[in-house]
């Protein structure tokens, strides 16, 4: 049982998404015993044990559901194929018995990556470790990112190399904020090119410039794409120009993105309208 606890705590400190899974009630026969747990990730498989077979089988099965919701569950189980009762679902097993599993989500609100260690990234990233977000940091600049102090990683590569490598998993949240627009740029092409679908990618940019770059990257991916999780210019109509009331405002945005809020005023569409940017 260490060893599972080292695993489980080894995956937490990556920032890794779990569900933890325990048997908390068990009445009659079966392979389950109260206590036993098992530890469920969408990427790194599973470990641990709530008794094997279909009763394993469908608790991973829905580990990996809760995974996407962030949620918690309790449920009962009626080991006994073809057995019908309100209080616990039937699973094609012998024993008999009746087993409850509690399900728990554990894991950051959410995963971001910051391209770029500056000013704005920097007072992000303060805002947001306070909301319980996994923050990785890319930049090229060893001596800016060996002063960053508020990230769960850092990564002293080139920003499209970072992209390149399939770190960013489909439910993340980018912010791009490099100190070259040529940078930017590429990390946004390079995104679309991948066919990464984050739930949240922001890029800190004036209208003027952003219209050069939509302009640039309809010409080199002609066929559709999906704008409708990009943000830029980013964040809420907040105002204030100062790195601390930009990030408030970026993370406002991503908190109304990531708890699926409406009626916000958006910067991009202060600019665009209700129909950003265009659709080929």
């Amino acid at each position: 049982m260490d060893d599972f606890y080292d695993r489980f705590a080894d995956l937490r400190r990556r920032g890794v998404p779990i569900v933890l899974v325990t048997a908390v009630a068990k009445e009659g026969a079966g392979p389950v015993d109260v206590g036993k747990k098992m530890a469920v990730t969408l990427t790194r498989g599973s470990f641990g044990t709530v008794g094997g077979g279909a009763i394993e089988h469908y608790a991973i099965k829905k580990a990996c559901e809760l995974l996407k919701t962030r949620g918690n569950l309790l449920e009962s189980y009626y080991l006994k194929e073809g057995e019908v009762a309100i209080d616990a679902k039937s699973l094609p097993m012998a024993c008999g018995g009746k087993v409850t599993l509690f399900y728990e989500y554990s894991g950051p609100k959410e995963h971001v990556f910051l391209f770029g260690a500056g000013h704005v990234a920097l007072a992000l990233s303060r805002v947001l470790k306070t909301l319980d977000f996994f923050i990785e940091v890319i930049d090229d600049r060893k001596e800016v990112l060996d002063g960053f102090l508020y990230a769960d990683a850092k990564h002293n590569v080139p920003f499209v190399d970072f992209v390149s490598q399939g770190h960013i998993g489909q439910d993340a949240m980018i912010v791009v904020a490099t100190p070259s627009h040529k940078d930017d740029y590429h990390v946004l092409n390079k995104i679309i090119e991948l066919k990464i679908e984050p739930k949240y990618f922001g890029m800190l940019c004036s209208p003027e410039k952003l219209k050069d770059y939509l302009q640039k990257t309809k010409d080199i991916h002609p066929g559709p794409i999906d704008l409708s999780h990009f943000y830029s210019p980013i964040g809420l109509d907040t105002g204030g120009n100062t790195p601390e009331e930009i990030a408030i405002s970026i993370a406002s945005e991503m908190l109304a993105i990531a708890n699926d809020k409406k009626g916000h005023r958006h910067m991009r569409e202060v600019h665009y309208g209700q129909d950003p940017y265009w659709k080929n």
